[in-house]
């Protein structure tokens, strides 16, 4: 079979788009795609065409054509084209496969959009979107300008700001995270054990604040640019199950209980997972929330800074050797204030059952010596040299707890205190983690918030593969939208990822450099027709596991 796609125009006006046999000089109709009079419904029948000829043939010419012949006909064919007859058709096969397993195809079916009323257009433009954010991430208007030039679809600006406008709808985001979730889920058997949650700063090429955008701490060291911040939930894996975000300035501490209580709403599963989370979220009210609705959780303990009682314990253990691991059982009340409405709280007290697990690293014991070593000086050198040491040093400075401050009736003076540093000593290497669950054993706690990692590294891969920032827009709706965007992206990043391993495929070259190649998966188009061009062996094994 020699297949090819090609665009009909019929009488009435319409396009059909046909997948057509042009072996032995006739043509014969395999099968018609679809028909339609508007354009982005047409690429939609067209992208479609392509996935099945993909799955039928991938030949240029006919087998029987001799090698010297087809050299010949290749070069009078290759005279004949310039550089936009090749059309890129790796996006689509590869990552709009996926989009459409994930079961992202078809979203718009039954929800009104008043600014696009076409649902094709509608499902077409969140797809382009999505994949632009994996193959060329960028400003949207990259994405207008590839779709004119590789695709010659036109679509203006205004176009997709509108559609910008109306996604971040709660019934939109609602959809499109049960879609991801219970994609996810199947692939996890219907398991999902460990939940990670992390927060991270997102900041704009922006001076102006809002609402939603506002200067607060960042963790990208943009201290003058607003931000927003994007709370993430993910599973031991480091899949996607769902996201918030939150005002830029607003404690990351408390946004736990919310995007928690919104999880619960949405999705239900057999046995509640166990919640994974940095020492930012330990807090009371946090900890309440979770033991009021029996969540098991697992949070990094701030050793240095933990009750004296437990703090004495710890010092009295020893910690010699990498991978010593100690364990505290424990249980006290703790007090909490529990909010009713925007302006009234009532303070509320809880008692829990606790484990402290410990572990020891001497790698960990060298650093935390190195950097306490660093501070000193820097104090020392400022005690010496001027008299003008400010509020703002001492409270920039967690080392300056290490100063005695004396205050005489005609000048404070600042000297260091060594027995604060002989106590800080004494928890060099040891890291802590709380955990309401007796079950699992010291070493499976450490090895469950170890694989935090993994949704660290779902921000860093959004932040720099996929550019989910610097963000430009200014608009909250535009912002969500494009965060939205972002998480979809990541989730067929992830199941991309997932395929490769799943196939035991490794190469010796990076994920980015791997969707270059995929970028350059290419057809040919000869006056209608679209006929794609056979793929390298890299590309070839990449077809064959999608």
């Amino acid at each position: 079979m020699n297949l090819r796609v090609r665009k009909k125009k019929n009488a009435s006006g319409s396009i059909s788009v046909q997948i057509l046999d042009r072996t032995n000089r006739g043509y014969k109709v395999v099968e018609t795609i679809g028909c339609s009079f508007e354009d982005l419904e047409i690429e939609k029948f067209y992208e479609k065409a392509l996935v099945k000829i993909n799955d039928l043939s991938q030949n240029l010419f006919a087998n029987k054509i001799s090698e010297s012949n087809k050299k010949i006909l290749l070069k009078e064919l290759l005279s004949s084209l310039n550089t936009q007859d090749f059309i890129p058709i790796g996006d689509e096969l590869i990552f709009g496969k996926l989009f459409n397993n994930i079961g992202c195809n078809d979203l718009f079916k039954d929800i009104n959009t008043k600014n696009i009323r076409n649902k094709e257009d509608k499902n077409f433009l969140f797809k382009s979107l999505v994949i632009s954010r994996l193959l060329y991430p960028g400003s949207k208007l990259e994405l207008i300008n590839y779709l004119s030039y590789f695709k010659n679809i036109d679509i203006t600006s205004d176009k997709i700001y509108r559609f910008l406008d109306t996604l971040y709808q709660d019934e939109i985001k609602s959809k499109i995270e049960t879609c991801v979730f219970e994609y996810t889920k199947n692939i996890m058997k219907g398991e999902i054990v460990l939940t990670f949650y992390d927060v991270t700063t997102l900041y704009f090429e922006s001076e102006s604040e809002d609402d939603l955008r506002r200067i607060g701490f960042s963790k990208e060291g943009k201290l003058a640019r607003p931000q927003i911040q994007l709370g993430l939930f993910t599973t031991l894996q480091g899949y996607p199950l769902s996201f918030e975000v939150y005002e830029g300035n607003k404690y990351e501490g408390h946004t736990l209980v919310d995007i928690l209580k919104k999880f619960q709403e949405k999705f239900v599963l057999p046995n509640k997972p166990i919640v994974v989370a940095d020492r930012g979220m330990l807090n009371n009210a946090n900890i309440a929330y979770l033991e009021e609705n029996n969540y098991k959780y697992i949070l990094a303990a701030k050793t240095r800074s933990i009750a004296s009682d437990l703090k004495e314990k710890i010092t009295n253990l020893t910690f010699i050797d990498d991978g010593t691991i100690h364990t505290l059982k424990f249980n006290k009340d703790i007090s909490y204030k529990e909010k009713i409405d925007e302006d009234t709280s009532v303070s509320k007290s809880i008692n829990v059952n606790q484990r402290l697990v410990l572990s020891y690293s001497f790698k960990r014991a060298k650093k935390d010596k190195y950097n306490r070593d660093k501070a000193l000086q820097r104090l020392e050198e400022k005690i010496k040299t001027t008299k003008n040491i400010t509020k703002k040093d001492l409270k920039l400075s967690y080392y300056a707890k290490y100063l005695n401050i004396d205050d005489h009736k005609c000048d404070i003076t600042f000297n260091i205190n060594n027995q604060k540093i002989i106590e800080d000593q004494k928890l060099d290497g040891i890291k802590g983690f709380i955990t309401n669950d007796f079950n699992l054993t010291a070493n499976e706690i450490i090895e469950h918030y170890n694989n935090q990692y993994d949704v660290e590294r779902a921000f860093r891969i959004s932040k720099t593969d996929l550019k989910i920032r610097p963000i430009y827009h200014r608009l909250e709706t535009r912002i969500k939208a494009h965060i939205l965007i972002s998480f979809v992206s990541y989730a067929i990043y992830k199941e991309f990822e997932r395929k490769l391993k799943l196939n035991d495929v490794k190469f010796d070259f990076s994920q980015k450099f791997l969707r270059k190649i995929i970028e350059h998966i290419i057809a040919v188009k000869i006056d209608d027709e679209i006929i794609p061009i056979n793929p390298s062996e890299i590309q070839k094994q990449i077809l064959d596991i999608i």
